[in-house]
C-alpha cells in the first residue's frame, strides 16, 4: 500500500521548496465585503498559489466562487461586488496536502444546515481526517470533495446541539492536527485556532470592525490595525455586537510552528509577536557563527534567503551580492517533458549574475533544504558562472522527518538530510562545504529559551521528530491492516 503522502497530486519536479495548505482571511460587518478579501487574499498568495475562493453573505443568502489559479486572475474586475455582494465574506488561498488538485477541493466550502448556511476556511491538517471520514461514510454521509475541510462541515451538520456555535465546538472536540479556520455563518463570523496554536491566526480591526486572517501582512494590505494574535485554542465569535472570546479546549501549552519563521510566512508579518524579517536575519547571524567559511561574496537562493544571507553577511563583515536573480514573471506550473527542457525551466526562473560570481569565493545562504534537487540546480548553475568555490548553508537546520500538520514535507526516504551525513550531502550537492544551523542556533533566533526537550517552546517535528500531536491516521497507515486499506483507498480514485 502507498503511504498518505504519496496519494498528493504530483509537484513541479522544478520546485523543490515547501509547501503551506493555504491561508485563510475574513471579514464581517463591512462594506464590501468581497472586494476587501480579495485583497487580503493578495497579501496572502505566497501561503497556496493553486487555487482561491471567497464566499460572502448579504442578510438573505450567501454567494461562493471558486477558482483554480491566482487570486488576482480570479477576482480581478469592478463587478466582483455585483458577483460576491454582502456585508461579510471569508476567503482561502490554497495549495494541497490533504486531497487533489480538483476545483471540488477549493475552499471555502459551503452547506445548508437546518440552522442555515455555512461556509468554512481551513488552513492546515486533521490528524484523524481519514479515520473520521471513513466513520461518516460508514454512517451515510455523501462527500462532494477529498479535501478533510469538509469532515469539519459534515460533524458540524450531524452535531445534535442547538446553535451554530456549540455545533462548531461540538465538531473541534473531534478533530485532531494543526489548523487555523475562519467560518460564516448567516449571523457571525467564527475564527478558530488549534489548541496548541500550531497554525497562526490574527485578529485585526478595520474602522472598529473585525478581520480576521493568517498573517499580519493582509491587514496591513487593507489597512486594518493588528489588535492581536488569536490565541492557542481560542475561538472568537464576532457578530453585529462585537466580539466573544471561548475556551471550547482543556488548556494546552502553545507550541506554534517555528517553520513560518524559516520559510513560509511573509518577511513583513509579525507571527507571535515576533517580526518574521528580523527573526531571519537573526538566523543568518547565527549560521554565521556556527559554520562560516572564508568566501568572497554571500549570496542568497532567491527569494526567501535574502534575508538570513543579510544577516550572515553583517556578521561576518563580507559583501551582500545578488549573484542570483529570479524571474518573478514564471509561472510556478512550468513542467516540460523532456530533461532539456527542464534544465531550461531552472534557468528561466534562476539566472546567474556573472559579473558578482565569476572567480569568486561563493557562500550560497537558503532557507531550507528539502530533497536537494533545486540545490544541485543552483549549485551547477554558480559554477557555470565561473565561481572559483561553492559552499552552502542552510538558514534551517537539517529537515529530517515528514510533516503531518498542513506542511507538504515528503516522507523520510525522500529527505535528504535523513538519508545522508552532512559530507554526504556536500559530495551529493557538489559543494566545497556544506553546513545547517542548529536546533539551538534556531531557538536562540528566536530569542528563546533553549530548546526543553520535555515540554518544547514550539512545533518543530521536522528537524527533531518531536511530534506535538499523535498521527492517528499515519499509525493506521503504518499497520499495513484491513482498516488501513479501507481507509485509505478512496484517495487512489480521487
Amino acid at each position: 500500500m502507498k503511504s498518505v503522502q504519496d496519494r498528493w497530486p504530483q509537484r513541479d519536479p522544478l520546485d523543490d521548496t515547501p509547501r503551506l495548505e493555504c491561508g485563510v482571511f475574513g471579514v464581517f460587518d463591512v462594506a464590501e465585503a468581497s472586494p476587501i478579501t480579495a485583497l487580503g487574499l493578495h497579501a496572502l498568495q505566497h501561503r497556496g498559489q493553486e487555487a482561491c475562493g471567497i464566499a460572502s453573505f448579504d442578510g438573505q443568502g450567501f454567494h461562493t466562487e471558486r477558482h483554480m489559479g491566482y487570486v488576482g486572475d480570479a477576482f480581478a474586475g469592478g463587478d466582483l461586488m455585483d458577483r460576491l455582494p454582502g456585508y461579510a465574506a471569508i476567503g482561502h488561498t490554497r495549495y494541497s496536502t490533504a486531497g487533489g488538485s480538483f476545483i471540488r477541493n477549493v475552499q471555502p466550502m459551503f452547506a445548508d444546515l437546518d440552522s442555515g448556511g455555512v461556509a468554512i476556511a481551513h488552513n492546515g491538517n486533521l490528524t484523524n481526517f481519514l479515520t473520521l471520514r471513513q466513520q461518516l461514510v460508514a454512517e451515510g454521509a455523501i462527500f462532494q470533495s477529498t479535501s478533510d475541510s469538509e469532515v469539519i462541515l459534515h460533524l458540524i451538520a450531524r452535531s445534535r446541539r442547538a446553535r451554530m456555535v456549540e455545533k462548531f465546538i461540538d465538531a473541534l472536540s473531534r478533530i485532531e492536527g494543526g489548523y487555523a479556520l475562519v467560518a460564516l455563518s448567516n449571523k457571525k463570523l467564527i475564527g478558530v485556532r488549534d489548541p496548541l496554536g500550531i497554525r497562526p491566526l490574527v485578529l485585526g480591526e478595520l474602522d472598529g470592525k473585525y478581520v480576521l486572517a493568517s498573517e499580519t501582512c493582509a491587514l496591513d494590505m487593507i489597512g486594518a490595525k493588528f489588535v492581536r494574535d488569536i490565541e492557542h485554542g481560542e475561538m472568537v465569535v464576532i457578530d453585529h455586537d462585537g466580539i466573544e472570546s471561548l475556551r471550547p479546549f482543556p488548556a494546552a501549552r502553545a507550541r506554534p510552528c517555528i517553520f513560518e519563521y524559516v520559510y513560509f510566512a511573509r518577511p513583513d508579518s509579525v507571527v507571535n509577536g515576533r517580526s518574521v524579517y528580523e527573526v531571519r536575519k537573526r538566523m543568518g547571524r547565527r549560521l554565521a557563527q556556527e559554520s562560516h567559511v572564508d568566501v568572497d561574496v554571500i549570496v542568497p537562493v532567491p527569494d526567501s534567503g535574502v534575508p538570513a544571507a543579510l544577516g550572515y553577511a553583517q556578521e561576518t563583515g563580507v559583501p551582500f551580492e545578488m549573484g542570483i536573480i529570479r524571474n518573478h514573471y514564471v509561472g510556478r506550473t512550468f513542467i516540460q517533458p523532456t530533461q532539456g527542457a527542464r534544465e531550461l525551466g531552472v534557468r528561466m526562473k534562476l539566472s546567474p549574475n556573472h559579473a558578482v560570481l565569476a572567480g569568486k569565493r561563493v557562500m550560497l545562504i537558503d532557507d531550507s533544504i528539502v530533497r536537494g534537487t533545486n540545490s544541485i540546480r543552483v549549485v551547477r548553475m554558480v559554477r557555470e558562472a565561473g565561481a572559483a568555490e561553492v559552499h552552502l548553508r542552510s538558514a534551517s537546520p537539517p529537515i529530517k522527518w515528514p510533516d503531518f500538520y498542513g506542511i507538504d514535507m515528503p516522507d523520510r526516504d525522500k529527505l535528504l538530510a535523513a538519508n545522508h551525513s552532512v559530507e554526504e550531502i556536500a559530495k551529493i550537492l557538489d559543494v566545497d562545504s556544506m553546513g545547517y544551523l542548529s536546533v539551538d542556533g534556531l531557538y536562540s533566533a528566536m530569542n528563546s529559551e533553549p530548546r526543553d526537550p520535555k515540554d518544547p517552546q514550539f512545533t518543530d517535528h521536522y528537524f527533531t521528530g518531536d511530534y506535538p500531536t499523535r498521527l492517528l491516521d499515519r499509525e493506521i497507515a503504518e499497520g499495513r491492516n484491513d482498516t488501513a486499506d479501507r481507509q485509505l483507498s478512496f484517495l487512489v480514485d480521487a
